[in-house]
């Protein structure tokens, strides 16, 4: 099948590079855009007034090419909003995308998007984003199903998925749609800037494009002096922000009349935002936690009862009804499994004394209802981990939960095995391990784990329960700390000579496995051993 010859465009895009104090990376960040050809009329470089030498790297870019041109702002804005604002004035050419200095165009983003945006008269053609975490060079994609395939839409209406990708640099937008609906960043220091940017753009009804290719490359440096916006987490103004962002968002499109929309992004926000720092609450001091805790359940007073209750069984809304029912925070290990993805419900399983399940006995208005109806391969499976060596080698022990009886009607039958590479992606053989009854009401299973067949790296447990009708659900594995801590151990190997086993629990409380070379690492393992067999004994 040959494809359509396509047509030669040139001289139609204008990209904004925003870049502060980023010397070392901005040049190719701008050589990325360029190497897009013909079809980029000009790239807008603009420095947010650096104290570094990006404003001279941008200067010897520009005088190497002439489709580069340099803005230096006279002030630091705090920000990414204000430099983009500043590119979107400055842009000459009818189409316009944004690009970080850290970040990358892959080649051919720009003739995908364009030739998408120009066949299908779109306002706003969009793309598959991927993110790279460096150094490993893992890449995970940005909203993988919205790009699985080629799509037009009119409008963003009937598409309520879309509110998932608030990401700006995905996209190439019609400069005159930017101008003539106002559309701009934040100014000033507004983290998440991209949510509130991308709500008025869906407020403004553009006809899309959707296109399965990837045009742009997000580059995660977790272990940076300086975290990203996205990454830097830990202090409690940045929930403070993303909950602004957020609720303006809400606010924008409620007051376009997008509704379906406005209710989606609520959705969005318990599904993705509110698990993902539910999960961190582990890593955070007690006073983080209380703030946190007070400022999350203001925000969530702010939602109406609908969007709190339209999926009363999925994890991010009982999250939100169980921090609403509390005053302070509790709970927190528990919280965390069920904001892990895939979700797990941990026991207990509690009832009131009329029999209906609850999440806890003294939050009878917390119900669990809707887990009585549901299937269990639909339930958020809850499967106890444990891996303790033993003399011919290290056993994983696994204990899958019932949960109000709706796991034995289903007949759980075995636990499918897999352990996944964190960085490189790919899985060691499966394994199947039969599950038995326990005289607890539980499921006990048991395998072999081969560490040196492994290899070195991260590892991830994923499992699947499978049930006599065929059907199965994917979980992975609360790893149990309460039989003892993790503990490390020397593995000898044919390919590396030794390898230091360590497993551990993950930020939401995940089993898994980490594996390294090194003679010096595996004698520290045995000296630690050795100390605690010295240790006396209470």
């Amino acid at each position: 099948m040959h494809s359509r010859p396509q047509p030669h465009r040139t001289d139609r895009v204008g990209v904004v590079v925003i870049g502060y104090d980023d010397a070392r990376r901005i040049a190719h960040a701008v050589r990325s855009a360029l190497a897009q050809g013909d079809a980029v009329r000009e790239v807008v470089a603009v420095d947010d007034c650096s104290t570094d030498d990006t404003h001279a790297v941008l200067q010897g870019l520009a005088g190497a090419d002439g489709r580069v041109r340099v803005i230096r702002r006279a002030a630091n804005s705090g920000g990414c909003g204000s430099p983009r604002n500043t590119g979107i004035d400055a842009v000459t050419a009818p189409y316009v995308m944004f690009l970080d200095s850290d970040d990358v165009l892959p080649p051919g983003a720009v003739d995908a998007l364009l030739t998408a945006a120009e066949e299908a008269d779109a306002q706003v053609a969009s793309g598959l984003c991927v993110r790279r975490e460096l150094p490993s060079g893992r890449e995970v994609p940005w909203q993988p199903r919205l790009y699985a395939r080629r799509a037009v839409l009119a409008g963003p209406d009937g598409r309520p998925d879309l509110v998932h990708d608030t990401l700006c640099v995905n996209k190439l937008y019609r400069t005159d749609f930017l101008r003539g609906h106002a559309i701009r960043f934040p100014e000033g220091r507004f983290p998440y800037e991209d949510i509130v940017f991308t709500a008025q753009v869906m407020a403004a009804a553009p006809r899309l494009v959707l296109v399965p290719d990837r045009v742009y490359t997000w580059h995660v440096r977790r272990s940076a002096e300086r975290l990203s916006i996205s990454l830097d987490r830990a202090p409690i103004e940045n929930w403070r922000a993303r909950t602004t962002a957020n609720g303006q968002a809400y606010a924008i499109l409620l007051g376009a009349g997008r509704k379906e929309l406005a209710r989606a992004a609520r959705a969005k926000f318990l599904d993705h935002d509110l698990r993902m720092y539910v999960r961190e609450l582990g890593l955070r001091d007690a006073h983080y936690r209380r703030a946190w805790w007070a400022h999350t359940r203001a925000y969530l007073a702010e939602y109406d009862a609908a969007d709190r209750t339209a999926e009363p069984a999925a994890p991010g809304p009982l999250l939100a009804r169980v921090i609403l029912a509390c005053p302070e925070p509790r709970d927190l290990p528990r919280l965390r499994e069920l904001a892990a993805r895939p979700a797990r419900l941990c026991p207990p399983y509690p009832r009131t004394g009329d029999g209906v399940p609850v999440w806890a006995g003294d939050l009878p208005g917390v119900t669990l209802e809707p887990y009585l109806t549901r299937p269990a391969h639909r339930l958020p499976l809850a499967v106890d981990a444990t891996l303790r060596p033993r003399p011919r080698g290290t056993v994983l022990r696994l204990r899958l939960h019932d949960m109000y009886g709706r796991v034995a009607a289903a007949g759980p039958r075995a636990l499918e095995l897999e352990w996944r590479h964190r960085e490189a992606g790919r899985s060691a053989r499966r394994a199947i391990a039969a599950l038995t009854p326990a005289a607890d009401g539980t499921w006990t299973a048991a395998a072999a784990v081969d560490l040196a067949a492994l290899g070195t790296g991260s590892w991830d447990l994923w499992l699947r329960v499978r049930f006599a009708d065929g059907t199965a659900r994917e979980v992975t594995a609360h790893a149990r700390t309460d039989a003892g801590p993790l503990r490390r151990r020397a593995v000898p190997s044919l390919r590396f000579g030794v390898l230091l086993a360590q497993p551990y629990a993950t930020h939401s409380g995940a089993l898994a496995l980490r594996l390294a070379t090194g003679a010096h690492g595996a004698l520290s393992v045995v000296r630690g051993r050795l100390r605690r067999l010295r240790r006396p004994r209470r």
